[in-house]
């Protein structure tokens, strides 16, 4: 049953607070309207498409990497507190699947995670010691991937690390990473 305009604005606020890296489609899927209907709903509520409010959680979270280049990061860090947690998003296009099937190849899910493990490491040097993975379910070309890493605890030398990928809100993988750091 579809709901009244102010209902579904309202809602659709509430996801993208929630969740800014949502896409038109998805939304449009979840709201059971057109993407034109979403489009125009996010136009009188004044939010921007998917890429500026990228940027923005960006511009207003992003402290500098340290262990590794921006660059070498697999996906696209979209906010980091270096010790705390950090957010990455990766979209899966045919250069990541296999071209029989369509679905993602597990190490470009694995070098997500893993890269956002590093990366949130305060420190120059940041290495994996030791990984736990599992993938709970295929990924397939043309899904955006969020992955969330979060520091866990740290001892010596030894950070934890576990990452959460998810399409969509649905989890995909998971993983706990042990990084060795120089300084503690």
């Amino acid at each position: 049953m579809k709901q009244n305009k102010k209902e579904r604005q309202r809602q659709l606020k509430q996801m993208l607070e929630t969740d800014p890296f949502l896409t038109d489609e998805s939304l449009a899927v979840n709201f059971e309207v057109s993407v034109q209907t979403i489009r125009l709903d996010r136009l009188e509520l004044s939010i921007p498409e998917l890429r500026e409010r990228i940027k923005h959680v960006a511009r207003e979270r992003l402290d500098e990497i340290q262990a590794l280049p921006l660059e070498e990061v697999i996906g696209e860090i979209v906010d980091l507190r270096l010790d705390k947690e950090a957010i990455s998003i990766l979209d899966i296009t045919k250069d990541h699947v296999f071209s029989r099937t369509k679905i993602a190849r597990g190490h470009y899910l694995f070098a997500q995670a893993n890269s956002l493990a590093v990366a949130i490491i305060n420190d120059e040097l940041a290495l994996t010691t030791k990984a736990s993975v599992d993938f709970s379910r295929q990924v397939k070309e043309g899904e955006r991937v969020a992955a969330r890493a979060v520091v866990t605890r740290s001892k010596g030398h030894k950070t934890w690390v576990e990452v959460t990928s998810s399409v969509q809100q649905e989890p995909v993988f998971k993983g706990e990473f042990v990084m060795y750091r120089s300084h503690r």
